[in-house]
Formats: structure tokens, sequence, C-alpha cells
């Protein structure tokens, strides 16, 4: 089994290595030179961003080629995962890469403009036990697309099209550099897209944002902040993964 990731505070990271096999990190995989994978089973773990799929997922569907028999898809989210499964599987279905099994996972939400990471960890969610359905439904190859009603569908299209017209909004012109920052680097070594630089000691953002807010929940000193969150000392990391992992993933 192959299984390929994107995780920004290990949430997508501590479900993919739960399934076993190979782990391929799809900012690495985007960075490399390997673009053909086969295998009996393959799997996708990603979070939900915007009721949708991050942009860097896309561009790794649309550059990858996938054999396989089997390929599963896990989404991972935190409040509402709307049409983001299905318009998922529409968009690989596109790029030849037909999905068998898709479903989500409800988490912790850790998007800060809305949501108190305090908060959130009070909530009971029932993840394990979801976890563990899932991860029996992939054993056993089960055939499966996670329902969408039309009001989901819409949500997403409604979503997707606002971030199209306002292209800065979720932008990384929305967040300041305290002067509490120590020039430690982890915001550079935790970004998947390279867009940070350590400029006049202090991080600089190149406008390539994938909005994950890693920068901003690993920042040991809690110096890079959003202009507006509702609680701006709470941060987080997925209690099974390490910054150390968060890394190794993304740089």
């Amino acid at each position: 089994m192959k299984v390929f990731y994107f995780t920004a505070t290990g949430n997508s990271l501590d479900v993919a290595k739960r399934f076993g096999g190979e782990m391929y990190s799809i900012p690495k995989v985007l960075k490399g030179d390997q673009f053909h994978f086969e295998d009996e089973t393959i799997g996708l773990v990603f979070p939900c961003y915007g009721f949708a799929t991050p942009k860097i997922v896309r561009e790794f569907i649309e550059k990858i080629t996938l054999k396989s028999p089997y390929i599963f898809v896990i989404m991972t989210y935190g409040n509402k995962l709307a049409g983001g499964v299905n318009s998922f599987v529409r968009y690989a279905e596109e790029k030849n890469i037909h999905v068998q099994y898709a479903d989500g996972l409800l988490m912790i939400d850790n998007y800060l403009p809305f949501f108190n990471i305090e908060k959130q960890k009070m909530k009971e969610k029932y993840t394990e036990e979801n976890l563990s359905r899932l991860l029996n439904d992939v054993k056993q190859k089960k055939r499966f697309i996670r329902n969408e009603s039309f009001t989901d569908s819409m949500l997403t299209k409604a979503i997707q099209y606002l971030y199209k017209r306002h292209p800065n909004f979720n932008s990384d012109k929305d967040f300041t550099v305290g002067n509490n920052c120590n020039q430690c680097g982890t915001c550079v070594k935790v970004c998947p897209r390279n867009n940070i630089k350590l400029h006049e000691l202090k991080p600089a953002y190149g406008g390539d944002c994938e909005f994950c807010l890693a920068c901003i929940n690993l920042c040991p000193q809690k110096a890079i902040r959003l202009k507006k969150e509702s609680n701006p000392n709470a941060r987080y990391l997925n209690g099974n993964i390490t910054l150390k992992e968060i890394i190794t993933a993304n740089n």
C-alpha cells in the first residue's frame, strides 16, 4: 500500500500513519521527479480547505499518475465538509484517477480565523470511533463514495467562487510578525510551498501561500499571528505528531 498525504498541523499525517504502508508527502513528491506510482492499494489523505480540496493537492493530482485497482480518499475536516469529498472525486476522475472509496473524518478544527482551538479540544467528535470504521472499510476494500446533497454541492461551489473572485482572501497578507520573533526558522521549515524566507531576521512571505497556517500554529514564540483570529494565544499541533515530523513532511 502507498499512502500520500498533505498535513500542516498533523491531523492528516496522524490518520495516514494509521493506514500503514509506504508514506509519501504530497509537497515532497511535487518537489521531486517521480510522478508515476503503482500498487494494489493507494490512499490519499488530506484536509478540507474551504469545503474543497487544498490547492497543493489539486496540483498533485494534475501532475501524478496513479495506477491501482483500489484508490481510497480520506478528507479530514473540523466543522463542515459540504461537497468537499465529492468535488475531489470528480476532479480526480477528470485527471484519470478513479476513486473507489472516499469519505471524511471529523477532527479538531484548527482554522484560526473562526475557531477557538481550546474550545475545539473540549468537543467530543468521536474521531477514534470513526477512524476505526474507515480503517476497516479500506482493509475490506469496500467501495463507497460519501453522499452529497444539493446544498452541500452549492456551498462548496459558492465558497470556491468567492476565493477565485477575491484572490487575497486567505492570503499571507493577513499575517503579522511580532517583535518576539527569535529567528528560529521553524516557519520556513514547516511551509509546504517554500513561501517563507528569513529577511532582516524576520519571516518574509512570498505571496504563494497555501493558508495552511502551519507557520502560525507551530511558531514556538507565537510571534506570527493573523490580523483577526478568535484566540491569539491558542495554537494547535496534533498530539500524536511531532514538530520534526511536520518539518520532514513539508521541507
